[in-house]
């Protein structure tokens, strides 16, 4: 008996590449797996890794009215050769493109996930149409997958959907994480002694990190500042920027960029395939986001045994328990990152306690198969409810 198909969508190939790594792999077991994205050739990488057959749709992450008709137009007409049991979409443009292409193909079990609302962070009429946007979305859909318990009571607070058609898989993660993988020991000291002699980086450094887009949004315009400030009093304070700037989508603030680019104790060395060999040579994240669904930066870092700062928002204030495994900030405060820098510098009791519980509290709540399982079980009983209908 074939097996029926599931297509998986995201508006870019990166977030199935490190948003969903694995995952694809693991349902190809039980079902015929697509991998929908932009960006042909990369999606041909992540098809090759996952095992799974792709079909590659142009989409852009920008407002583009006419190019998301087309992309609504080649999806479905794909979906209705395909005729899939099951559509499951990632990202907001994604979503949008999915669901409609999947309601009028008739798609039966129409998913879509809620990993961090742009609109978060717009006023005006540009919100506004991002909130239809997503009421659109969830009203073409069967079921909606907030990934944090904080956008699920988002969602119904500002009456975007009904509650009793979401649900929020296991403790939250689009993905989990891999535990065994993410873990301290698989990078070397000898490999940590040579990056940190190439990075300039001496052992008496107190090293924060951040991973992720280089973009305001991020929080990078008041940690960065904050870093100056604070690094004008311990010049053994070292600040570690792993990832890119988007200078169409969010870009930084001048000043900012001129301090990275020139601050000798800022230390930015951009995309990086694998980053725990960056986590490992690093005493604590550093991530004061204005908006997430839920981040696996953070919960990477913590399982390489790092303590976090993070801001208090959905998923952050989730993975991180303050004063126990980090400490959580208010968005958009440079004197609180500033304090809490001098904070884990000082307190060496404190940091020892929040690093004693940085793995302990990742491996006992989000380990990656599990969640796999879980939504594994989730789709069973999706389909056990349509074959009853």
């Amino acid at each position: 008996m074939s097996k029926k198909k599931l297509i998986r969508i995201t508006t870019i190939p990166l977030s199935l590449d490190k948003l969903l790594s694995g995952q694809l792999h693991f349902m190809n077991a039980f079902y015929d797996v697509i991998a929908v994205s932009s960006d042909n050739a990369y999606l041909q990488k992540i098809g090759n890794k996952e095992k799974t057959r792709t079909f590659s749709l142009a989409m852009s992450r920008k407002i583009t009215p006419f190019l998301d008709l087309v992309a609504v137009v080649q999806l479905f007409l794909f979906l209705k050769k395909e005729k899939p049991l099951v559509v499951h979409s990632h990202t907001p443009k994604a979503g949008i493109v999915a669901m409609l292409a999947a309601k009028l193909a008739r798609v039966p079990i129409r998913l879509h996930t809620v990993a961090g609302l742009p609109l978060m962070e717009t006023n005006g009429p540009k919100r506004k149409l991002l909130e239809a946007v997503e009421k659109v979305t969830y009203s073409c859909a069967t079921r909606i997958y907030p990934n944090s318990r904080g956008l699920f009571d988002f969602l119904v607070t500002n009456e975007f959907i009904a509650e009793n058609k979401m649900k929020v898989i296991g403790n939250g993660s689009s993905n989990g994480i891999d535990t065994a993988y993410f873990s301290p020991d698989k990078i070397s000291e000898t490999q940590q002694k040579y990056l940190r002699i190439s990075l300039g980086i001496q052992n008496d450094d107190f090293v924060f990190v951040f991973v992720g887009r280089l973009v305001g949004d991020k929080g990078i315009n008041e940690l960065v500042l904050a870093f100056k400030n604070a690094n004008q009093h311990n010049k053994r304070l070292k600040l570690l920027l792993v990832g890119t700037p988007e200078m169409d989508l969010d870009p930084l603030q001048a000043v900012t960029q001129l301090e990275i680019a020139h601050h000798k104790n800022i230390i930015s060395v951009g995309f990086q395939e694998d980053i725990r060999p960056y986590l490992a040579i690093s005493d604590a994240l550093v991530f004061p986001s204005y908006r997430e669904g839920f981040p696996n930066v953070v919960l990477q870092a913590g399982a390489m045994g790092l303590p976090a700062i993070v801001t208090n928002i959905n998923g952050c204030n989730e993975i991180i328990k303050d004063g126990q495994n980090g400490i959580i900030i208010p968005v958009k405060n440079s004197d609180a990152i500033e304090k809490v820098f001098f904070k884990l510098m000082k307190d060496k009791q404190l940091f020892k306690f929040l690093q004693s519980n940085a793995r302990p509290m990742i491996t006992s709540r989000f380990e990656q198969k599990e969640i796999w399982k879980l939504l594994r079980a989730e789709y069973q009983e999706l389909e056990t409810a349509w074959l009853k209908k």
